[in-house]
């Protein structure tokens, strides 16, 4: 019978079902967990989020650049819902060493920990994170092909 607290720590480590519906987009990059997430009040509207690196910084706003009402002092629902979701693709230890968060990664074990490590709002445009969404959408309306895509030659 397997280790039962080997199974524990290990769970931590394992990404899980993402709710695309919810955060249609998350990545880690450009030293951030930044993501889009859809608003539960207006279809046509959707937030930018994201946390930077090291400092925990963060932010969110509409795609047009308008400051989310949640946003007040604390990361609001939507970087909330961020950070689950890239918590999810990519597993707590992988987000955790991605952005640097401080203090003994063991005891970092849920999203409530990261997040209340936080840094200060700081205010950029949603304009590259909301471009890069909108380049992974351009995938869903082309014709299938078997051929290759050229650009995306170096996924295998």
């Amino acid at each position: 019978m397997p280790n039962s607290s080997f199974i524990a720590s290990n769970q931590k480590n394992a990404a899980t079902k993402r709710d695309v519906k919810q955060v249609p987009f998350v990545e880690l990059f450009n030293h951030r967990v930044q993501g889009v997430v859809s608003s539960g009040s207006d279809i046509e509207r959707v937030y930018v989020s994201f946390f930077e690196a090291g400092t925990l910084d963060y932010y969110c706003s509409t795609n047009n650049n308008r400051p989310c009402g949640g946003l007040s002092g604390y990361p609001c629902k939507h970087l909330q819902a961020v950070m689950k979701e890239a918590i999810a693709a990519y597993g707590i230890d992988q987000v955790i060493n991605y952005l640097k968060v401080p203090g003994d990664p063991s005891q970092i074990t849920s999203l409530n920990d990261i997040i209340n490590r936080r840094g200060t709002v700081k205010k950029e445009p949603a304009s590259e994170v909301f471009s890069r969404f909108l380049n992974y959408l351009r995938y869903l309306e082309l014709q299938t092909a078997n051929s290759p895509l050229p650009e995306m030659s170096w996924f295998v």
